[in-house]
């Protein structure tokens, strides 16, 4: 028996606990607008680039949910059920320096990501789960390789509008904690970056 427990614009998120471990079924939804041949070419596209991600980040020791298999028939991935606190939900009710010292982790865990080029896409607070004190990096569905400073730099952006808008108590402080953690060969030039691609930003608002 599996319960939906999240639903996005690009899937649907299902719990089971039938087999002896809990398993994630993350399953990608059908595009009704899309010709059926074209849609199942994105699904499958996009499952397998998902999946290869997410191996290759365990392989390099990121706190990620391990693949289990792949459904091929449905483009659904079966995934590792990791328990604990979503950030974006209890970040903010933590002791000051335990918040502080899970950014840093956080930071930790993304440089290591950005040193083998992997860009996660969609990197917010949402998208991290505390589990014994280790943070987990989830959904990287919009992820993809690149070498290129200026995707780096918006996966940072992404992860700063997040604090702005969910732990704005502590918000400045927090990104502090992050950089601190985020130290790789181009961290410098990914955080210089940053600010370009912020006023950018700024600019077409």
């Amino acid at each position: 028996m599996k319960q939906l427990i999240s639903q996005g614009a690009e899937a649907k998120i299902f719990l089971s606990v039938v087999q002896i471990e809990p398993t994630v079924y993350k399953e990608r939804v059908v595009k009704g607008y899309r010709h059926p041949q074209l849609d199942k070419q994105i699904r499958v596209r996009r499952t397998r680039s998902e999946a290869k991600i997410l191996i290759k980040a365990d392989k390099i020791g990121i706190n990620v949910p391990k693949v289990k298999s792949i459904d091929k028939e449905t483009q659904t991935i079966l995934l590792e059920f990791i328990e604990g606190d979503r950030l974006s939900e209890t970040l903010n009710g933590y002791p000051e320096k335990k918040q502080f010292e899970t950014m840093e982790q956080i930071g930790k865990q993304v440089a290591l990501l950005h040193g083998n080029n992997i860009i996660h896409g969609d990197l917010t607070t949402s998208n991290v789960i505390l589990k014994e004190d280790k943070p987990y990096i989830i959904d990287f569905g919009l992820g993809f390789i690149s070498a290129k400073i200026e995707d780096k730099a918006v996966d940072l952006h992404l992860i700063k509008q997040a604090l702005e808008a969910k732990h704005f108590q502590n918000n400045e402080k927090l990104f502090d904690a992050f950089t601190k953690g985020y130290k790789w060969a181009d961290s410098k030039k990914t955080i210089e970056r940053l600010e370009v691609v912020e006023k950018r930003g700024r600019y077409k608002h």
